[in-house]
């Protein structure tokens, strides 16, 4: 983000575990989610209701939100893809 000069308006320290209930208010005000685990990026259209694979892509396997997670407008980022974020961002 530095390297394209761009600043988080927020920033929330990896020791604030943020759970299931936490995952589910990120997405409410989503209306896009991407999800990247290594190599697999997995894209869902939030329109009317959030399924539970949504969410449960959101979560590590300790049940906490993975990192990092951005929010760019509607548009919900979780897991790190170089490719998704310089599609998101630039």
């Amino acid at each position: 983000m530095e390297a394209n000069d761009l600043t988080p308006k927020e920033e929330v320290s990896a020791a604030k575990k943020l759970g299931r209930d936490d995952a589910q208010t990120l997405a409410e005000a989503a209306s896009k989610l991407i999800v990247a685990k290594g190599k697999k990026v997995s894209t869902f259209e939030l329109k009317k209701s959030i399924e539970d694979e949504a969410i449960d892509s959101m979560l590590g396997p300790t049940g906490n939100l993975r990192a990092p997670t951005m929010r760019v407008g509607k548009t919900l980022v979780v897991g790190f893809n170089e490719d998704e974020y310089a599609n998101v961002l630039l």
